[in-house]
């Protein structure tokens, strides 16, 4: 199909042979240089770094030498900055086959992950790290790079077995190489649905050690699934299970990871700009940005619209409404959707088709993607998906 390429076509042997022959068709022999024999590892580097990402997987079997310098990743990467981040999308199987969509290239590839069993699993990426866990047991959490396929199996995370919301999120240090990985923990007090009790634990690289860094008991607010790590500061939403009568449902906690927060946890929270449904939370270029669908007054299972907010100190700034010509595209959304984002793209995604639009922040431009390969099979099939930075030289 136009625009779909098949990641495992950039794998196994490539090479072409070629004969020569005389005028009198008899075979003669020739010693033949190649022109990269010349090249310095430098140049040859320099050279190879403006290949899109999977052909740089195609190039590395012409020869070893050019193995050796695009799985060296730091020399080649050092002059190719990764560009836009990339889209995968879920298919309705219970598998983690899927296909990555290059917003560079508009091209989707067909990828499998090597470490999600299922599409319902808890997902967060970082700077070209993707961190999942299990949504059944909230206890198994792998960290991998979906390209390069290097993957870890992280210990157990502390604190309560069995939660009833979870939040993950990971944060990644491109200098340093080293990461963190949050999960925040929910679990109601027994008999008390008013109070909630909220543990937060940190996963650090470099100690490869689990450390609970708060645990506290909230009253009329619990915990959700939505959380991200922004300069060093932790976000999450919360959700009010107190008075009807509050018209916003929702809002945003803050914990500083660095500093170990002192005070309540619900001393550092905000209210989100509006009632939502399906609110995301995205680090993009360091700042915080929120996506969420505004429901129709008349009908809370039906949003009229999608809005993305960027936090400045406490307050909410307006970034973009979804135009009507492309909120219509999607057909009737439900409650939820899909939507994630990195860098200046967020991608949104109806999880009742494979419609997949892109805005970018700096450009504040909507655009459609290219039609994904997959095709709905039956009308209550989902699809989901995320986005992650497509990065060589990164490893866990």
């Amino acid at each position: 199909m136009e625009g779909q390429t098949s990641w495992d076509s950039y794998y196994g042997d490539n090479a072409h042979h070629f004969k020569q022959s005389t005028d009198g068709n008899e075979e003669a022999e020739f010693d033949m240089v190649s022109l990269e024999s010349f090249l310095p590892n430098d140049v040859l580097e320099r050279i190879l770094s403006f290949l899109p990402i999977a052909s740089l997987f195609k190039a590395a079997c012409v020869c070893k030498r050019w193995y050796d310098v695009i799985h060296s990743r730091k020399a080649i990467w050092a002059y190719r900055a990764p560009k836009k981040p990339w889209y995968f999308m879920f298919t309705c199987n219970d598998t983690a086959a899927g296909y990555a969509y290059d917003p560079d290239l508009r091209k989707w590839y067909n990828l499998e992950l090597p470490c999600i069993e299922k599409r319902n699993w808890f997902i967060s990426s970082s700077s070209g790290l993707v961190c999942f866990m299990d949504s059944n047991t909230r206890s198994r959490i792998f960290v991998c790079n979906p390209i390069t396929r290097n993957r870890r199996k992280l210990l157990e995370v502390p604190g309560a077995k069995f939660p009833d919301y979870s939040a993950l999120a990971i944060s990644m240090d491109m200098e340093s190489n080293d990461y963190d990985v949050v999960v925040v923990k929910t679990k109601q007090v027994p008999e008390d649905f008013l109070q909630w009790e909220l543990s937060i634990h940190i996963y650090e690289s470099q100690s490869q050690l689990w450390v609970t860094l708060a645990t506290e008991v909230l009253v009329g607010w619990r915990g959700g699934d939505e959380g991200v790590i922004c300069k060093g500061i932790l976000y999450c939403l919360i959700h009010c299970t107190g008075v009807v009568g509050n018209p916003i449902r929702q809002g945003l906690l803050m914990y500083d990871l660095s500093a170990k927060s002192s005070g309540t946890l619900m001393s550092a929270s905000i209210s989100v700009p509006c009632s939502l449904t399906c609110g995301r939370l995205m680090n993009l270029n360091d700042k915080l940005v929120l996506v969420g669908g505004i429901a129709k007054l008349d009908r809370p299972d039906i949003i009229k619209g999608i809005g993305i907010w960027e936090l400045h100190q406490k307050e909410w700034r307006d970034v973009a409404r979804m135009p009507p010509k492309y909120f219509q595209g999607f057909g009737e959304f439900d409650d939820v959707f899909a939507s994630s984002g990195s860098d200046d793209l967020i991608y949104i995604q109806s999880y009742g088709a494979t419609a997949l639009l892109a805005f970018d922040m700096s450009r504040r431009q909507w655009r459609w993607s290219q039609k994904c390969p997959v095709t709905k099979r039956f009308p209550l099939q989902l699809f989901s998906g995320f986005c992650f930075l497509p990065r060589l030289e990164v490893a866990t």
